[in-house]
């Protein structure tokens, strides 16, 4: 198509970061050998110092070295904060204390299954094996856990294989009962499936991590996975609980000063919020300089910025967002969840009315290594394509979305949060909804955006939850343009029920209130929005349409 020729230049600049180049006659056939999923072994392997900030932890391993022990505990605290270089690089440095720590192996294991590298995980777990001879009772049990979690990795659609997996810790937990580390594991397993790492529990997994302080009182890991687990059950005031303890007990890490900017954003304290965002990333980017590593090996660079960025969006501070959202669009994805969460790019800058920029941004998606990247990709510019009154177009891009669709597999490796992949379900059902209402099949298309908008809703955790804002937002856009103004109302109902501190919220009220003629409700809730606004760019069209309005309804 011709509008496609216009994101050839996009493609080139943007199609690193989506994790796609080009062969070339010089790689080497045999590259992925000196590499662990998406980073160079000689990063993994590289000496370290025992640092401060990352959590205390302990467990005991058959080893005679002090030093030994004191990496293989730093690796251990690295892995339940999710940083898997330097849980690796700490491995490696406890195996070149002692090279028969089959623990080390273990960690190893768990680190390159992070990483996306399943063979490379299998390798270290069979280097555990071959030691396993001379380790304790307990490290044996370990062993064979971690065989049997791999066993599941390896077939995640297995549900059998998961509940093997989740008896060996528990025939492990009748011997050991007080060890925090396989009840760690245990609450980990309760996850969807056996990837699970902390991420996708739910009631279930909190008995476990709950019950590791009767252990270790200031286990900075359970305070983590329990963030994760009461968000997933939309509790968020124990969720904050715990991330202000995960932040103060591993302040040096990044995740964890993230973890808590999450909770607070959820509970409305968007500018706390935005410190710790802004925390993290100069930890990021401090710890890239000092260690000389490219910030794209590291899977929570772009999280952060991700969040960062959708968390000036909402002030409506539109200027640093639109800054910080392209950085991160930019950065080399490693994992399907990270290029899948590019789709923000594109939807703002539609938001912005910058319609080519988006359609160039989305077919930049559609260039990307996983088949929902690619349909999501579809599915915006079919959106694009509808706003700019193009519906042949768009009804091709959802024929396109669909197809991708049938090739995209329903769960992914371990690296991935739980093996879950990302829903992009109800966003084909949104674009087919869209046609519906422009083709003027009005009742059709607004049950069906009602049922996205449920689904939405319903998504797990405060990523999902902020990014059900801003989709809904422009989903009541997308009526008003059609003149659907009941399903215009309708939505930003759902808005102000699923954030009535968003002042998005209360501008779409507002202008259904206009539109309805309801003066003194479309008063109210633009004033409203104008307060709610009130850290936001002076030049916020939106703002300083609020304004205007309320004038014209004074007079």
């Amino acid at each position: 198509m011709s509008y496609r020729l216009g994101a050839c230049l996009v493609f080139l600049v943007c199609v690193v970061g989506l994790g796609v180049r080009p062969a070339t006659a010089q790689e080497d056939p045999h590259a992925h050998h000196q590499s662990v999923g998406y980073v160079p072994r000689t990063i993994l392997e590289r000496p370290l110092p025992i640092r401060k900030g990352t959590g205390t932890v302990h467990e005991t391993v058959t080893t005679s070295s002090r030093e030994a022990q004191a990496f293989y505990d730093q690796g251990l605290a690295y892995l339940h904060s999710y940083v898997w270089v330097e849980a690796a690089r700490s491995f490696n440095q406890a195996l070149r204390h002692d090279g028969k720590l089959a623990m080390a192996y273990v960690g190893l294991s768990r680190a390159y299954s992070g990483l996306d590298d399943l063979n490379a995980a299998r390798e270290s777990l069979e280097k555990a094996q071959s030691l396993a001879a001379a380790a304790s009772p307990r490290e044996q049990r370990r062993i064979a856990i971690r065989a049997s979690q791999l066993e599941a990795l390896s077939d995640l659609t297995n549900s059998a294989k998961h509940l093997a997996y989740k008896k060996a810790i528990d025939d492990a937990l009748l011997i050991d009962a007080n060890d925090a580390e396989l009840l760690l594991l245990r609450g980990n397993a309760e996850e969807p499936t056996a990837a699970g790492r902390g991420q996708r529990g739910g009631a279930a997994a909190t008995v476990f991590y709950e019950k590791v302080f009767a252990i270790s009182p200031d286990n900075f890991a359970a305070h983590h996975y329990l963030i994760h687990s009461y968000e997933n059950i939309g509790q968020m005031e124990p969720a904050l609980k715990h991330g202000e303890v995960y932040a103060r007990l591993a302040y040096a890490i990044p995740h964890a000063r993230h973890m808590y900017g999450h909770d607070l954003r959820r509970v409305g304290r968007i500018t706390e919020a935005i410190a710790e965002f802004r925390k993290a990333d100069d930890l990021e980017n401090s710890y890239y300089s000092a260690e000389n590593i490219p910030s794209d090996y590291d899977w929570h660079h772009q999280h952060n910025l991700d969040l960062l960025s959708t968390s000036y969006q909402y002030i409506g501070q539109m200027n640093t967002a639109e800054q910080l959202m392209k950085q991160a669009f930019e950065i080399r994805s490693v994992n399907v969840g990270l290029e899948f969460a590019k789709k923000e790019w594109p939807r703002f800058l539609l938001g912005r009315g910058r319609k080519q920029e988006a359609l160039e941004a989305a077919n930049a998606l559609i260039t990307g290594k996983y088949p929902r990247t690619r349909a999501t990709g579809h599915l915006i510019a079919g959106q694009v394509l509808l706003s700019m009154n193009r519906m042949t177009e768009a009804k091709g891009e959802l024929a396109e979305a669909e197809k991708q669709m049938r090739d995209a597999p329903g769960t992914v490796g371990g690296g991935s949060a739980g093996g879950i992949q990302p829903p992009v379900e109800p966003e084909l059902e949104a674009l087919r909804a869209e046609i519906l209402l422009r083709e003027g099949k009005t009742e059709e298309g607004r049950a069906l955006f009602k049922e996205v908008e449920r689904k939405l809703r319903a998504l797990l955790g405060p990523d999902a939850w902020s990014q059900a804002l801003f989709r809904l937002e422009s989903i009541a856009q997308a009526a008003r343009e059609a003149g659907d103004w009941e399903l215009a109302e309708y939505t930003a109902k759902q808005m102000l029920e699923h954030d009535a501190a968003y002042a998005g919220s209360h501008y779409a009220m507002a202008l259904v209130a206009e539109q309805k003629r309801e003066k003194s409700a479309a008063e109210r809730e633009f004033a409203r929005a104008e307060e709610l606004w009130r850290g936001a760019d002076l030049e916020l069209p939106e703002l300083l349409h609020a304004r205007a309005k309320m004038a014209a309804l004074r007079k």
